[in-house]
């Protein structure tokens, strides 16, 4: 592909998405932005999401871990599903009940200002750490095969990544979005399929024998690159139940608890039609993250009977340049375009519905936006909007320099291991709340939120040692807020109204 053709493409792609983003921001305020006027079409919400949840870190990282752990990651998936119904069965039921426009504001209403804070708090770390980093990606790519030629620096590709969804989402915030996202999620399937079928037909044996030449294939652990469930050893970090279950927390805390991907569902009419969202957005979910392992194993198969040399740093596989690699050098030029619209179109549709969301969060959360004028609203809001923007251009830099020191480390465990750490509190606060009836002394609860990620830090990195060579995966979210829930416990009291039902 040349820099020119590469060029074109993205120049008619976001001025495709500026133009859906005048023609949805007009007439919009500062409810617009927050809430989409509550009018969003349901399905349109369900597909935009599957973008937002993939990120551009899914659409890389995903195909280029098969090599090292054949299709494990399906099980984490297949937690997905469980987690997802209870956030239908559970959250939304709440959270529609409440009104909500900040998730967080259910923490102020159970047990008050402290709380409420400290859970907003955390999201807004956990969620400018993650997306920033998934949009790393976009920014690599686009390094990698176009600014780098140009002698363009790299500081400036970060920055330009930025600004151009800023351009897009200041004004029309999560109702842009919702439509935006739609856009972009299709050239992300679209991209995934036509790159298996290209692949397909370079082998020339339909999409059955891809899978039969994929089983045939090892990863480097000797195991077939189909194999998903790993019942083997318990200590290691991709056994079964260590996968299913964080799995299943991980889609709880990471959606459920997620400011970004409910804001989307509370967008809808009715609380009906947020369910049916999240119905189909769980069956499509299963369906486009089995695909991407398909394609991954995919890729390797192609790598070895062309005998295309696979992507090297420090004698190591670098796993997340595979798919780039072999999609702009070796697809040809339909494939090509398709891959570079997807990588971006991934990348994009996860960093602008959080961009919205963080800037939404902060807000409602922390600038007491209900008791303001709307023109104050509005120069807060572009304030803010600006802020978490800039934010993000310096996390990508930062990762830019810890993958260039860590080349042999997957963007996506990455990301897991910050979720587990960081959603730990949010889902303690929140299960408490939801389980228990008791209050908080609410002075002490930053102290216990904070206090249970460091433990869990320690017990992480030490666990070989202390645990008899056990090593934790997503379960270790599970441990962080069940730490949290601890801590809280000892901080708690009971209600008054049960001691006054007592009396």
């Amino acid at each position: 592909m040349t820099s020119t053709l590469i060029i074109t493409v993205l120049v008619a792609y976001f001025a495709v998405l500026i133009l859906i983003s005048i023609l949805t921001s007009r007439n919009a305020n500062s409810d617009t932005f927050f809430t989409g006027d509550k009018q969003s079409p349901w399905y349109l919400v369900a597909f935009g999401m599957i973008g937002a949840s993939l990120s551009g870190v899914t659409f890389i990282s995903v195909p280029g871990k098969v090599l090292i752990e054949s299709m494990a990651y399906f099980q984490i998936v297949l937690g997905y599903v469980l987690g997802y119904l209870v956030i239908a069965k559970v959250l939304m039921p709440l959270y529609y009940k409440m009104n909500l426009i900040s998730i967080y504001e259910y923490l102020l209403d159970r047990f008050g200002i402290v709380s409420y804070k400290t859970g907003a708090a955390f999201f807004i770390l956990s969620r400018t750490l993650g997306s920033a980093i998934r949009l790393y990606l976009a920014t690599f790519v686009l390094q990698l095969f176009l600014f780098e030629d140009l002698g363009v620096p790299y500081w400036v590709t970060a920055l330009t990544t930025v600004a151009l969804i800023w351009v897009y989402t200041f004004k029309g915030g999560i109702k842009t979005i919702v439509y935006t996202d739609t856009f972009q999620t299709f050239f992300l399937i679209s991209a995934v399929v036509l790159c298996t079928v290209v692949i397909a037909n370079a082998l020339n044996v339909n999409l059955f024998g891809l899978f039969d030449k994929i089983s045939a294939t090892k990863s480097l652990a000797g195991d077939s690159m189909t194999k998903i469930f790993f019942f083997d050893d318990f200590k290691s970090p991709i056994y079964f139940p260590k996968q299913f279950f964080g799995g299943m927390f991980l889609a709880i805390a990471m959606t459920g608890l997620d400011q970004d991907l409910m804001q989307k569902n509370l967008t809808c009419k009715s609380l009906k039609d947020a369910q049916k969202n999240m119905y189909s957005f769980t069956t499509v979910l299963v369906f486009v993250n089995f695909l991407f392992l398909i394609l991954g194993g995919a890729l390797y198969v192609f790598a070895n009977e062309k005998g295309i040399l696979l992507p090297m740093k420090n004698d190591a596989i670098v796993t997340d340049h595979v798919f780039p690699t072999l999609a702009l050098g070796s697809f040809g030029t339909v494939a090509g375009v398709f891959f570079l619209l997807g990588i971006t179109a991934s990348s994009y549709a996860s960093a602008d519905s959080a961009l919205a969301a963080l800037t939404t969060g902060f807000c409602i959360d922390f600038l007491n936006f209900s008791k303001r004028e709307e023109k104050q609203k509005k120069r807060y809001q572009l304030y803010v909007h600006i802020g978490f923007s800039l934010l993000f251009f310096l996390i990508i830099i930062l990762t830019q320099q810890y993958v260039d020191a860590n080349p042999g480390n997957d963007l996506i465990k990455m990301i897991l291991k910050i979720a587990s750490f960081t959603y730990g509190p949010l889902l303690g606060l929140f299960s408490f709340g939801i389980f228990t009836k008791r209050n908080l002394i609410e002075i002490l609860v930053p102290f216990i939120c904070i206090l249970a990620p460091i433990l869990c830090y320690y017990l992480s990195i030490n666990s070989k040692e202390y645990l008899f060579g056990y090593e934790f995966g997503n379960e270790l979210l599970i441990v962080n807020g069940l730490i949290t829930f601890g801590g809280l416990y000892a901080i708690s009291k009971k209600s008054t109204s049960d001691i006054l039902i007592k009396e």
